[in-house]
């Protein structure tokens, strides 16, 4: 990935999250390897911008990537002082060391002698969470599926994506997080979901809307047609004289709710014309009457 993800993505670094996942998702279109097969540059450019959008997409991530915390790709940004830059300095400068031993935190009953002292028997502290996040395609947050996740400690986990999965959603795996201090729980996993732009299909709220392109003699005769959804190909019907711009309903093919129903699939019309000219097509519109009366922007408003 390139040093800078705002540039990965095409965004300045002022951009806001709701710029940087617009963008986002204008050039994961362009790049998705559905789109373009076999080329290897366009899939290295659309794992590039993933990664990209995996680190400033997070509000939190780019927060700490500003900040220098983090560097370009994810990882902690080493700390600018250790121990040994003190080793080896004179007795008065070494900022590790004290005449006073352990006295100093000893002396006195505050929360320094509960650490340290007799209250150490009992210290426990839950672990920290650790945060993730999960690229997955479209389909498999609308239907469900079960992928892998690496853990930090190098183990790997199967976690099920629930139907109906919304972008952002985050995934809690309790006790999956940093291990806690004595005897206190460990943290937990919290695996944030990052859902991929889909070539025809988008969601709107708890409903899928697609543009469903159809032939000249179907959007004039109509009749019944094969039609794509989130959960496989239906049979529909396009009514006599459809123009373009007519939502077709169906009914329950959206995405999974709760309490298992579905939402519904619209899909808007779109009249194509043959991809190569037609003569005929052509001598007939030109001799056709009523074409040339038909005044289909008349109620149109300047």
């Amino acid at each position: 990935m390139a040093d800078n993800p705002y540039d990965v993505i095409g965004v300045k670094r002022d951009a806001s999250q709701k710029e940087i996942q617009r963008v986002y998702r204008q050039q994961a279109k362009k790049l998705h390897p559905d789109l373009n097969p076999g080329d290897a540059a366009a899939e290295q450019k659309f794992k590039e911008l993933n990664a990209a959008y995996e680190l400033v997409g997070d509000p939190e991530k780019r927060k700490r990537f500003d900040a220098g915390e983090i560097d370009a790709a994810g990882q902690e940004a080493p700390q600018r002082r250790y121990y040994r830059d003190f080793a080896g300095a004179d007795a008065g400068a070494n900022a590790y060391r004290s005449s006073a031993g352990f006295a100093d935190f000893g002396d006195s009953d505050d929360i320094f002698a509960n650490l340290f002292g007799r209250g150490a028997r009992g210290f426990r502290t839950r672990g920290a969470d650790i945060r993730y996040r999960l690229e997955v395609d479209f389909l498999d947050a609308v239907n469900g599926a079960t992928r892998q996740v690496v853990l930090s400690d190098g183990s790997s986990i199967d976690i099920n994506i629930p139907p109906g999965t919304r972008d952002g959603q985050v995934l809690r795996l309790r006790g999956k997080g940093q291990p806690g201090a004595g005897d206190g729980p460990a943290g937990d996993a919290l695996i944030e979901i990052g859902v991929r732009p889909h070539r025809l299909f988008t969601r709107d709220g708890d409903d899928i809307r697609f543009d469903l392109p159809i032939s000249l003699t179907e959007a004039v005769l109509g009749g019944k047609i094969r039609v794509p959804t989130p959960t496989g190909t239906v049979m529909a019907t396009v009514p006599k004289w459809s123009s373009s711009g007519k939502v077709l309903r169906l009914r329950g093919k959206g995405v999974p709710r709760r309490d298992g129903s579905r939402g519904d699939a619209y899909a808007k019309l779109a009249v194509m014309l043959p991809d190569k000219p037609d003569p005929a097509l052509e001598t007939f519109v030109a001799d056709w009457p009523a074409g040339k009366a038909h005044q289909p922007r008349q109620k149109l408003v300047a």
